[in-house]
């Protein structure tokens, strides 16, 4: 054993890593691990984060520590490569743009950089980068979603679409009409009390991967959705979309069904049908990505994120590929982790697995 290992290190060597629950985690390079423990190694004398992409160390060199404290105290030095003290950091600036989120959601007029970023104790630069970093929109575009979302509510309940649009913390109704459709997915009318509720035409049908089901407004496929029991999807559909009208058993929609059946079971062949895709300014950038990734091919979510512009939104990225409604159409599909192994997918990883194969024999 090298003279160089901390002698403390080498006193905690007598309990294998390998019967702590923990190790699995670490094996696996768990991310939502990080800030919660921390492992060092005998042989190196350094302390990493779980999701170190380091080589995993043998068990019995290893340690693992509940605190960061706990890992220096043995007198090893933190890595280089996971900057497992940058975890503490990270875990800060999470509760901070937590607490900031919670302000701007609960304000009824839209708030500046500076009173945010002096809310966080940061400068409103670095406080601008951390929050686009972990949330992935920046201050202003989160604000605009909440009152996207206050607006929804109040439009049933208005006497006036201005006056909703006023309700919502929106200062100018002109303003708000230039981004309406985007931020609502139809017209402010169609929201309003008294008006028509939005209609969308589905169908059920069954494809190889099992039970599928498409939805249609009057711009295009809002959902694609899959799964094994065709109640559940009809529930999912009601769900996202709980004041549209759902007219099923109509004849002439089925023929969108096997339309999205053979994108499905044959990816090369694309989809000739309209998609109204519905979502945040930084949800339609990560969609629109996926959507230029070949079939045949994968990307990472670190990919999507340089992609994009925001190299350091990795985690808002894959939040975006979790809310993407369309299956196969957006293909969140052809995302895998940094090491080629599939991460979570909505409708099942054996059935990412199955698109996969499908499109690499394509």
């Amino acid at each position: 054993m090298s003279p160089d290992i901390p002698a403390a290190i080498r006193a905690d060597a007598s309990s294998s890593a390998e019967r702590d629950p923990r190790w699995k985690r670490i094996l696996r390079r768990d991310r939502t691990a990080d800030g919660l423990f921390w492992y060092s190694v005998i042989t190196t004398g350094i302390y990493c984060r779980p999701s170190c992409p380091s080589r995993r160390p043998r068990a019995e060199n290893a340690c693992i520590h509940g605190t960061v404290d706990e890992a220096r105290a043995t007198g090893a030095r933190p890595c280089r490569r996971c900057d497992p003290d940058g975890a503490l950091v990270e875990s800060g600036h999470n509760a901070l743009v937590t607490q900031v989120c919670r302000m701007i959601e609960a304000s009824d007029t839209p708030l500046t950089l500076d009173v945010l970023a002096q809310e966080a104790g940061l400068s409103p630069t670095y406080f601008q980068r951390v929050f686009k970093r972990i949330i992935g929109l920046s201050p202003r575009q989160y604000g605009e979603a909440c009152r996207a979302e206050r607006l929804r509510g109040t439009l049933r309940s208005a006497a006036t679409v201005t006056e909703a649009i006023y309700a919502a913390g929106y200062n100018s109704s002109s303003r708000f009409y230039e981004k309406a459709d985007s931020l609502l997915g139809m017209k402010p009318g169609a929201l309003r009390g008294g008006a028509p509720a939005e209609r969308l035409r589905f169908a059920v049908g069954q494809c190889s991967l099992g039970t599928i089901l498409a939805a249609s407004g009057e711009r295009g496929i809002v959902a694609i959705l899959m799964g094994d029991d065709p109640d559940q999807l009809t529930r999912d559909l009601q769900d996202r979309f709980p004041n549209a009208e759902l007219v099923g058993a109509d004849s002439d929609y089925e023929d969108h069904v096997a339309q999205v059946v053979g994108l499905v079971e044959t990816p090369v062949v694309g989809l000739g049908l309209p998609l109204d895709i519905r979502g945040t300014a930084f949800q339609q950038r990560v969609w629109n990505a996926l959507r230029a990734i070949p079939v045949g091919q994968t990307a990472t979510y670190t990919d999507i994120a340089k992609a994009i512009g925001h190299p350091e939104s990795v985690r808002a990225v894959a939040n975006a590929c979790g809310a993407n409604a369309l299956a196969v159409a957006i293909p969140c599909h052809r995302v895998v982790r940094r090491d080629g192994t599939l991460s979570g997918y909505r409708w099942g990883v054996a059935r990412k697995k199955a698109l996969l194969e499908r499109e690499k024999d394509a």
